[in-house]
């Protein structure tokens, strides 16, 4: 089985292995990793998920031996002109050609990345919510030499995190982006040894997973809803996101705070 999922507690790690084609994505994977992550979206005790790629590979992209069989223009008209189109209206979007890079899901996710993120692999990448890289990781639209644009957020989301002149130099040209690189650019936020990208990732998760989830929630809500939105909707959308988490838990948390919970900064005694 090309997806499957293991779970450590709150904590569900979704797991890309297809180690013949170094993880690359065709629509049964896409499909696999769209109804994982939504099923750790639906999971009442899942608060935290890590995204892996089993075999030393993150991502290679999208399969380009299924690619190349949509030079037939009936077929690449229904499975992705078709298939793929966003509809009208608010109906829900429909998955992305690599899975789930159109989801907005409501819980954190982590990217725990291992070798190659290229092409579609780096766009599911910068869906997560944060990177994890080991140390000989790289990223890189390497779809740019073969006439493959960037369809699964890839525009969107990587002049949000690096900014606009870094992103379209990295897009427009293609290269390699190594793990170094990533962080200091911020296109990732930590590096570890070779090997140990999911297991960093997964403690960040059981680390995030402890606190109450609505904050947490809300915080990350705020964080994509109010991108490119004047101050003042930005603030009133956090406003309304964080009331209703303080009324939830907020106030129970203070109160722990005031018997002698967590003083001076101690994260280990909270509960």
């Amino acid at each position: 089985m090309a997806v499957y999922v293991e779970k450590s507690g709150p904590v569900t790690t979704v797991i890309n292995d297809r180690p013949n084609a170094r993880n690359a994505g065709d629509p049964e994977t896409a499909d696999a990793l769209t109804s994982a992550f939504l099923a750790f979206e639906a999971d009442p005790d899942a608060r935290v998920a890590v995204f892996w790629g089993a075999g030393g590979a993150f991502c290679a992209g999208w399969d380009l031996k299924y690619a190349a069989t949509l030079a037939d223009r009936d077929r690449f008209q229904a499975e992705i002109v078709e298939g793929l189109a966003f509809p009208p209206g608010s109906a829900p979007s429909p998955r992305g050609p690599l899975g789930p890079s159109r989801l907005e899901l409501s819980k954190p996710v982590i990217a725990a990345v291992e070798g190659p993120a290229v092409a579609g692999g780096m766009e599911l990448a910068l869906w997560c919510d944060v990177r994890v890289m080991a140390e000989d990781a790289y990223f890189g639209v390497y779809c740019r030499r073969w006439g493959i644009p960037l369809l699964d957020g890839g525009t969107v989301r990587l002049p949000r995190l690096v900014g606009q002149g870094r992103a379209m130099e990295i897009i427009l040209t293609g290269r390699k982006v190594p793990a170094e690189e990533a962080y200091r650019i911020g296109l990732c936020e930590t590096v570890v040894p070779k090997g140990q990208a999911r297991t960093a990732a997964e403690a960040m998760a059981q680390e995030i997973a402890r606190f109450p989830q609505a904050a947490v929630r809300a915080d990350r809500a705020n964080v994509h809803e109010t991108y490119g939105l004047t101050v003042r909707e930005a603030l009133k959308r956090e406003w309304a996101n964080g009331l209703d988490a303080h009324h939830k838990e907020g106030a129970e948390g203070a109160a722990r705070f005031a018997s002698g919970k967590g003083r001076h900064g101690d994260f280990a005694n909270i509960a």
